[in-house]
Parts: structure tokens; C-alpha cells; sequence
């Protein structure tokens, strides 16, 4: 892998989502575990320190040496003027609002393909003049371009310690991972616990299967969490795994079977692009672990499949049910998928073809 001399360059980040921790703080973050990597320094603007946190997510090194500033320092496009200058790349996760930068390289991250952030006035675009934006999918990318804005795609890559391995035997899993929200775009897991009771009192082949309900959860998401465990009636085959670590995750998806994904599931996604998955990184974590998966036909997941011949999309829960009943009666062929689909994740969303898009924007 090429080398690059960042020794002595700075870099910034403001993301007012960061306490979040979904896949798309994952993904700015290995953009900058390359900057971190060939020698920069890392420093973030948030009033407390969440090192800790972000570890336990997101095990990259770069965590023990980031540098946190408060969040005053750049409140305002006076403040950010006079604190920006001192670094050499800016990186900024929009909530609508802009200010000017005096960084040499600036960059609006987009993940939510939501127009209320991107009203480019006058007045925001003059702001943005020495900016360049990043998509994290195709998808944001050709919503973004509907609204006249031109976009770098920058995917994120699947670590190898995803990839499944030969002594690691499947167990009758059904595994969802994704935060527990009921906002935004929610990944609906009320759906998804009534597709699996729905599923095992149709089909015996799915009587001893159990379904694993894992992800992130805030405290302000408690009563939602409370909602879905109620809903699960203290079904035993349903297990909750909320904030989870990074190894307890790769272990989950090396032994899941099926990995479903309801994301965008009810959305008119021409009227609420932002409601539907906008990449889908876990979807293809668990590709690569070896999961058969499943994932709503919308958003990011649709242009990844239909692309790359990879998973299986489906429109309703009904339609679901049908084919896994179908894949579980036919397991050479369900296999044959895995092994494709593992081959095909490795070619195309790899560290190196992840490298050199990082390149093109350092």
C-alpha cells in the first residue's frame, strides 16, 4: 500500500451526531484512521471526552491519541475562522448549519440524504466555497445531485476480521443489528419480531430458531427499547443485546445464519429518502461473516445488491418469509450464494479500494 507523509498535518472533526455511534460514525472514522495512520494528528470538537465509548464501538487505535476540543471553538463562522486556520483538513457531519472555514482542505461528510440539510442559499453557499463534499453511498450521491451538488463517493470497507472463518460453526440464528430508535430512519424491529413469530408458527423448519435483536441504545431511546421487549412477550427465542462490544458483535455474526435488515420497510422513499438505509455497513459485515442476507428493496442496499449480484431483497414480510422457507429447504444453493456473496464483498469493498479513494481527497 502507497505510503503518504501526513507527519505535522492536522485534522478536524465536528460531528453533532458523534454520541450516535451507528454506521455512519464508523465510517468517518476510518476515513481518518488513514490520515491517523500516515502520521497526522487527530482532534475532534465535543465537549467531553468519549474515547472510552468510541473504543468499545469502534476498536481503532487512532482513539488513544485523539486530541478533544470543545465545541465553543467553532459555534460560530467568527470562532471557526480563528480556530480552523490552525489545521490542514476540516471534516464536518452537517445538522443544516454552515459556517466558513479557514482550514486548507475542508469536507462536508453527507450520510442522510435529507434535503432540509443541504439548503444551499445564497448565503450557505458563499460559506462553502473552499468545501468539497463526500457521499457515503451512491445512493446520498444521486440525491445530493438532484439538489445540485456535486459528491466524492467514498464507500466503507469491511474489515478482514469480518470474514467468516472454516472452525466456526453456524447456529439457528437470525440475527438484526441496528440501533434501537424509532426515529429518523428507523431500522424497525417491532416488524421484524413479528415476521419471526409470524415465520416460526408457519414454518417447522424454523421452530428452534432464535432471533438477536443487537445494537446501540441511548438512554432517551429506553421506552422504545421497553416497547419492543413487551412486543417479545418474554418469548425465549427472542433475545435483546443492546450496546453490545465490537468482539461480542463479530462473534454474533459468525454464528448467525440469516441476517434480516427492515430499514426503509413502509417509506415512500421518493417522498422520504432519508427514512430508508443510506449505505447499509451492516448488512455487509454480516455478508462477509458468512450471514445469508436479507434487506429491504430501497436505499443503499438495493444499488449495493443489484450491483454487485449480492443478498437478497425483498418488498414485503410476507414475500421474506417465503423465501427464506425456500432457502432453508435449499441449502446447496443458499451456500453457494455465501460463498459468492463473501468473494464479491472482498473484491469490491476492500481497505485498498477504500485507500485510494481516501487518496483522491487527500
Amino acid at each position: 500500500m502507497k505510503k503518504i507523509d501526513l507527519k505535522n498535518k492536522k485534522v478536524a472533526l465536528y460531528n453533532p451526531f458523534i454520541e450516535t455511534l451507528g454506521g455512519g460514525e464508523k465510517h468517518i472514522f476510518l476515513i481518518l484512521d488513514i490520515f491517523w495512520k500516515n502520521g497526522a494528528q487527530i482532534n475532534i470538537f465535543w465537549d467531553k471526552n468519549i474515547s472510552k465509548e468510541l473504543e468499545n464501538r469502534f476498536p481503532l487505535a487512532l482513539f488513544k491519541k485523539t486530541k478533544w476540543l470543545p465545541k465553543k471553538l467553532i459555534c460560530s463562522s467568527l470562532n471557526a475562522l480563528k480556530t480552523l486556520k490552525n489545521f490542514d483538513y476540516f471534516f464536518y457531519i452537517t445538522d443544516g448549519s454552515y459556517f466558513f472555514s479557514s482550514a486548507k482542505k475542508n469536507f462536508v461528510f453527507a450520510m442522510v440524504p435529507d434535503k432540509k440539510l443541504y439548503n444551499l442559499n445564497f448565503l450557505n453557499r458563499l460559506k462553502l466555497w473552499n468545501y468539497q463534499f463526500i457521499s457515503n453511498s451512491l445512493y446520498t450521491a444521486e440525491w445530493l445531485k438532484k439538489w445540485r451538488i456535486k459528491s466524492t463517493i467514498i464507500n466503507p470497507y469491511i474489515e478482514e476480521n469480518f470474514f467468516a472463518e472454516e472452525n466456526i460453526k453456524k447456529e439457528k440464528i437470525i440475527l438484526s443489528v441496528a440501533r434501537f430508535f424509532p426515529h429518523l430512519h428507523s431500522k424497525n424491529q417491532e416488524k421484524i419480531i413479528k415476521t419471526f413469530l409470524k415465520l416460526k408458527n408457519i414454518s417447522s423448519f424454523f421452530k428452534d430458531y432464535k432471533l438477536i435483536l443487537a445494537g446501540g441504545l441511548k438512554t432517551e431511546d429506553k421506552s422504545y427499547f421497553q416497547n419492543l421487549k413487551s412486543l417479545a412477550k418474554n418469548d425465549s427465542s427472542i433475545i435483546f443485546k443492546p450496546n453490545i462490544s465490537f468482539d461480542e458483535l463479530k462473534k454474533l455474526y459468525k454464528i448467525s445464519n440469516y441476517f434480516w435488515h427492515f430499514t426503509g420497510l413502509g417509506v415512500d422513499e421518493k417522498k422520504h429518502p432519508e427514512q430508508v438505509e443510506h449505505f447499509g455497513i451492516a448488512p455487509l459485515e454480516a455478508m462477509a461473516s458468512g450471514c445469508f442476507v436479507f434487506c429491504h428493496n430501497s436505499g443503499g442496499p438495493k444499488i449495493i445488491f443489484q450491483n454487485n449480484k449480492i443478498g437478497v431483497l425483498f418488498n414485503n414480510e410476507d414475500k421474506l418469509i417465503k423465501n427464506m422457507i425456500y432457502f432453508e429447504k435449499n441449502k446447496n444453493i443458499k451456500n453457494k450464494i455465501i460463498n459468492k456473496n463473501i468473494n464479491n464483498i472482498k473484491n469490491t469493498f476492500n481497505y485498498k479500494n477504500f485507500f485510494n479513494k481516501v487518496l483522491t481527497i487527500i
